[in-house]
């Protein structure tokens, strides 16, 4: 059961609850598009698409929040198919509105950019930028049913399609609390792909909406299921960098944090070092993640690397001789939130990926400069650590250049100067060219003879390569496996990494269907990730799927990717012969039934160059399975739980997932 109304308010209301009211609510233009082309304004009529209902929705609550007005958010998933988000903020105001003459709740919810959001005092902070959400849900909704609660009494309204239904009515006294109510039903004319929300989605939603919203209280239940989870966080930011950094080792227990008005605006960060060579910095504005950065995250970053630089010098730390440290090198093991919130974002296109407004730099600068030159003062101890390891970088950054120098003099890094093994394919057209990296010189050998020369490379790797989740760039350039893979591709390393210079757009992983082949595709895989990001987010990393059986029935031969596969192969050669009336053996083994012979694939080696074509590398037939990232920060997270040092957190991953394991395919 989801707990009643707590007693306890965390958040304290704003006492100028009452001055939200109609004249509150500007009006921009209609509605009539959204329905026309809904992706023009949530992206996908798919599964993308009905989860960003939830968002518009779920926001709304949430600007509630960090206004003062709520303390809680809570969803619901119906049984039915529907789904109620209810805050328990002032409510969407119910009189008429003086510009469309009808009830402000209707105006909201039937007309395209009318809400509080647009200048007319309603949110001093938003993260709605375009306000358009609520009206754009009911009109892909088949249903909509929305309640407010003011002042102790319950007014509700239905509507059909972004039609109203049932005019606004006045239910009567109520005891809930103050706040609005909002259940609605993804249209199937318009999500056609599916209308299922995904419980999952909205417990990850809600859980970072907490994080950025501290003192905020989030549940998702899901009737479905029955399952209900619930998120609270006091510390806000601080418990978000302490979740991004499990797994990791830190530099020290305690946070950086600081929280400051400057001017109308409100500067939140927190910082905390970990031991690895990576940065994952999340960079917020009213709660939106901005993923391409912008003028709070270039702010940071000049305060942080100047106030680091500054320590450094005046505790004698870095010589009078050294050179400044870099920002790279003060960001290796860095994780960091920061969180502006602003009246007016600027958000570069729809997406807001982008945070535009130049004066928010200085802000976050400013509160930068004193307070982490502070924090560093009063906490030497983690200061020394801190420098530390930027120290470390800066001396592995300069041997990595050297190494790298040294390379490259040699010819090694050179692209005219391709690896000796990689047997290049003919084309010199990217678009239409994929490379093979295979596991093993025999496989090789086999792919190489077997392959479509114009469009096909193949680059054979021996044994596995270097975990670079633990190596610094200098160590990877002495590894001669990784050097070959950084020629092949074409795109540099480092600082000299150019995306421009992908030479195949199709990277295809080829190991074995065994848990060695497993583990090279994981070492590759987080080589890509953490070095050559760029490309996997490109959609250019695909990983091969062989086939682990052969079927062979005369002349006929069939593969399986899996057991499954296998046996439905077997059940319709079956089926086929009692249809034609053949004689079958009266046993359990659907083998001997069949009557045919079956090889099990140990490795890519065993496969001649015919058959590595006609399972694996023809166009026509091959299964293949393209990367993605939807998530970095679990996508950072599995890579540190697989490839780090915490022992014990890989063997926790791994015994919570052994039930899922075939024990017929790890040859146990």
């Amino acid at each position: 059961m989801v707990p009643q109304w707590p007693s306890v308010r965390k958040m304290a209301k704003n006492n100028n609850a009452d001055a939200y009211d109609a004249s509150q609510i500007q009006v921009l233009e209609g509605l009539e598009p959204v329905r026309k082309r809904p992706g023009m304004y949530i992206g996908s009529t798919g599964y993308d698409g009905i989860h960003h209902l939830i968002k518009e929705i779920a926001d709304n609550c949430i600007d509630e929040a960090i206004a003062g007005f709520a303390s809680r958010v809570d969803v619901t998933i119906l049984e039915d198919g529907g789904i109620t988000i209810t805050d328990d903020g002032r409510g969407i105001p119910v009189e008429k509105h003086a510009k469309t003459g009808l009830s402000t709740l209707e105006t909201v919810l039937t007309v395209l950019h009318a809400g509080g959001k647009f200048g007319g005092g309603g949110y001093k902070v938003s993260s709605g930028l375009h306000g358009v959400g609520s009206s754009v849900v009911n009109a892909l909704s088949s249903r909509l049913v929305a309640e407010v609660v003011k002042k102790g009494e319950l007014y509700r309204m239905e509507f059909e399609r972004g039609a109203t239904k049932m005019a606004l009515k006045k239910m009567g006294k109520t005891d809930r609390p103050s706040g609005t109510s909002v259940t609605f039903y993804p249209d199937p004319e318009i999500f056609k792909e599916t209308v299922e929300f995904d419980y999952k989605w909205v417990v990850d939603y809600l859980r970072h909406q907490a994080y950025l919203t501290k003192g905020v209280y989030t549940t998702v239940r899901d009737n479905r299921t029955k399952d209900r989870t619930a998120f609270y966080f006091e510390g806000g930011i601080q418990s978000y960098v302490k979740h991004l950094n499990i797994g990791k080792d830190v530099l020290a227990d305690s946070v950086f944090y600081v929280e400051k008005q400057v001017e109308d605006s409100i500067v939140e960060v927190a910082v905390q070092y970990n031991d690895t060579f990576v940065e994952m910095v999340k960079p917020f504005a009213n709660n939106v993640l901005t993923p391409d950065g912008g003028t709070h995250i270039v702010g940071f970053r000049t305060a942080l690397t100047r106030v680091i630089n500054d320590y450094a010098r005046k505790s004698g730390l870095l010589k009078e001789k050294e050179d400044n440290l870099t920002g790279d090198d003060i960001r290796e093991g860095l994780t960091a939130i920061i969180l502006v919130k602003l009246p007016d974002p600027q958000f570069e296109g729809q997406t807001k990926n982008k945070l535009g407004n130049p004066e928010v730099r200085r802000y976050v600068e400013q509160v930068m400069n004193e307070y982490f030159a502070y924090y560093l003062d009063e906490n030497p101890a983690v200061a020394k650590k801190v420098v530390g390891k930027a120290l470390l970088a800066a001396r592995a950054r300069k041997a990595a250049r050297a190494a790298r120098d040294n390379i490259i003099r040699k010819g090694a890094l050179d692209g005219m100067n391709l690896p000796g093994k990689l047997a290049d394919c003919s084309s010199k057209d990217p678009s239409e060219s994929e490379i093979y990296i295979v596991e093993g010189d025999s496989a090789g050998g086999s792919a190489k003879s077997g392959r479509d020369s114009r469009t096909q490379a193949i680059l054979p790797l021996r044994g596995k390569v270097l975990n670079v989740e633990r190596a610094r760039l200098d160590r990877m350039l002495n590894n001669n496996e990784i050097v070959s893979l950084i020629k092949a591709l074409g795109v540099g390393i480092g600082d000299q990494f150019d995306i421009n210079g992908l030479r195949y757009h199709r990277i295809i992983i080829m190991t074995d269907a065994d848990v060695d082949g497993s583990h090279i595709s994981t070492l590759l895989l987080t080589f890509l990730f953490r070095y050559m990001r760029e490309v996997v987010d490109g959609g250019h990393v695909y990983l091969a799927k062989p086939p682990l059986y052969s079927v062979n029935k005369g002349q006929k031969k069939s593969y399986a990717y899996d057991e499954s596969e296998r046996d439905k192969i077997l059940d319709d050669i079956i089926k086929e012969k009692a249809e034609k009336g053949s004689v079958i053996p009266e046993t359990d083994d659907k083998i001997k039934r069949a009557g045919v012979t079956i090889s099990r694939f140990k490795g890519l080696g065993e496969m001649d160059a015919d058959q590595l074509w006609e399972t694996t590398m023809n166009p026509e037939n091959r299964v293949l399975i393209q990367v993605k990232i939807e998530d970095a920060e679990k996508a950072d997270a599995i890579f540190t739980k697989l490839m780090g040092d915490e022992v014990q957190l890989r063997k926790s991953f791994i015994q919570s997932r052994a039930r899922d394991l075939d024990l017929e395919e790890l040859d146990v």
